[in-house]
């Protein structure tokens, strides 16, 4: 069922990357799996407890992490010409904003938590003054 669903996922989408990802894909996919996947847990954790001041340094670098990659795969996406691919990438303009639409908000949920651990005074440290 789920090899369908993969198989429907990339033909529906035009998503080449899901059946035969790049090697540098791969890469992104193994960070995922051994970064990204134990912060989850984590940052669940920090952000439904409250107050939680430690995650800002990990949440900063979870989400500069994952907008770097996203960038990267957003570019491929916009740029790459699918017509040598094996499998059917996108052709049109058109096919290839629909699956950038599927990877956007990849890219903007770690972009909020970044502006979030950047701008909002609860996370952003206080400086200590030194005694004389």
């Amino acid at each position: 069922k789920l090899t369908e669903l993969l198989q429907w996922y990339a033909a529906t989408f035009r998503d080449p990357m899901m059946l035969q990802p790049p090697e540098w894909f791969k890469a992104f996919i193994y960070c995922e799996a051994l970064f990204q996947l134990p912060f989850f847990p984590v940052a669940a954790y920090a952000f439904f407890k409250g107050g939680c001041k430690w995650i800002r340094t990990p949440a900063i670098i979870y989400s500069t992490h994952v907008a770097t990659t996203l960038f990267a795969i957003l570019a491929h996406i916009l740029f790459h010409d699918f017509s040598q691919s094996e499998l059917l990438g996108p052709r049109t303009q058109r096919e290839r904003l629909v699956l950038l639409s599927i990877y956007v908000p990849y890219l903007l949920i770690p972009l909020l938590i970044l502006f979030t651990m950047l701008c909002n005074p609860h996370y952003t440290p206080v400086e200590k003054r030194k005694r004389k």
